[in-house]
Order: C-alpha cells, then structure tokens, then sequence
C-alpha cells in the first residue's frame, strides 16, 4: 500500500496509541505517504463536549506534534497532516475560521451525522426512513460542493434498511455526482475487517454503475492496523470485483 490518508490519533478520545507508533507502524507496512486525518474538533455554540473527537484545544498539539514527526521522518515516507470532518452548514463557516491560523495539508468528508453533533441523527444507525437517507446524500453534496474535500470516507456509513430500489435510488445520485467532479470514494478498510455495514456490496455495486474510483483508506484507530495486509487485500480485491479504478495515491497540494 502506498498511501494511506485516513489515520486517527487518541487525541479523538476513541483511537489508542501515540502519534510517532503510527508513523513507524506505516514504516514497517511500506507505507510511503502518511496522511493524519483525525476527527475535527467544532466549535460548538452550546457548550457541548464531544467524546469522538478532538478538542479545539488540542489543535496546537496536533500540529506540532505531526509537524515535528513530519521533518524527523521526511526521508522515511511522507506526512501529511489532515482532518476527517462532517459538513455542517451552520457551522462551517466557524470551523474554517477555527482552522485558518494551522498548516493544514486536506481534509477529508466523513458525514457522520445530520447536523450538529450534539442533537442529530448518527448515519450509521440503522434505518428504514427515506427521509433520512435523502438529508444524507444532500448533505453529502452540499459539503462536496465547498470544494475542500479530497475525497468521501465510508460513502456508505449510511445504515439505511429499507428497499434496495430507494437506497439504489439516492446512492446513484451520490455516486453520479461524484464521478461528475472526479471525487475518489473510499473502500474502509476498518469496516471491512470489523464486519459493519459499510464497505457494503450493495453500494460498491452502485459505484460500479456510476463509474466511480476508489482509494483504500484503513481508518488507523491503533498503530497496529496500518499492518492489517490482509484487510488490504480484500479492499483491493473488492474494487477488481466491482471494476473500480484503485488510486494508488492522490494530489495534497497544502498550504
């Protein structure tokens, strides 16, 4: 595996080990291009405290943390330094102004919820409402739309149960809308080996109709998994099955 943009730190409260672990665990996967993306903090106007991801005050330690591992390492592989984040109209504005003093090199869409995380609707809960997949694949859109993703993580994150023709129906428009742009989709390696609902066949087959390209992403929550070789394996076998063009590495231009 070349690259690897989907990496996690225990800064987001659930991922486990320290930062440097994860760069010499990508070391000894052959990892070349290391891509730091953990859960971005929000500024929350209601005071609420996330227990899934970081703080706004551990920005400064991201950073310098990431940034010093980056030039110790810079013959060893290439870092890149990112955020995984949902798309919240209401609150992106003061996310940008919340990020616009840091280095950042990409971020990458995971849409998680439905809104504010605080009072919405987590898309990963299983669900026969058409409604809710509808606000998804808009909300998907809208957040492609500002242009600042590098590509969609877990596409298929959305646990809906109904009809396949309604799923079918929604996901197309997704996946269609994508391709349009040239945006790669992502086959989650974590969901792969931890058996969740995504990365779903039923929603590769999808992508298939629509002509999407993929990227693997693993999703690092502990050191370790940037070695899981055979949950890369599957990954790519995945995108033959469903003859999805596998981008080996993508453009960061940074700031």
């Amino acid at each position: 595996m070349l690259a690897n943009y989907h990496t996690h730190t225990a800064r987001c409260k659930h991922a486990e080990g320290e930062d440097r672990e994860y760069v010499e665990s990508a070391i000894q996967a052959g990892i070349k291009i290391l891509g730091f993306s953990d859960h971005c903090p929000w500024p929350f106007p209601d005071s609420y405290v996330s227990g899934i991801r970081m703080a706004p005050s551990d920005l400064d330690d991201y950073f310098y943390s990431l940034e010093t591992l980056k030039k110790e390492y810079k013959k060893e592989l290439t870092i890149y330094i990112g955020f995984e984040a949902e798309y919240d109209s209401f609150l992106n504005d003061a996310q940008e102004a919340l990020l616009s003093d840091y280095p950042l090199d990409y971020m990458i869409l995971g849409q998680h919820f439905l809104g504010t995380e605080s009072d919405s609707f987590y898309t990963g809960s299983p669900t026969s409402d058409e409604a809710i997949l509808k606000d998804y694949v808009d909300l998907t859109i809208q957040g492609m739309q500002t242009g600042k993703y590098l590509y969609l993580a877990h596409p298929d994150l959305i646990n809906y149960t109904g009809p396949d023709e309604i799923y079918e129906k929604y996901m197309l428009r997704l996946c269609s809308y994508l391709k349009e742009k040239d945006i790669p989709i992502e086959i989650n390696l974590l969901g792969l080996w931890t058996h969740r609902n995504y990365t779903s066949k039923r929603f590769l087959s999808i992508a298939q109709k629509a002509g999407n390209s993929a990227v693997l992403g693993i999703d690092a929550h502990a050191p370790e998994q940037l070695e899981n070789f055979s949950a890369e394996e599957l990954g790519i076998s995945l995108c033959w099955e469903f003859g999805l063009p596998l981008l080996e590495k993508l453009e960061i231009s940074g700031k």
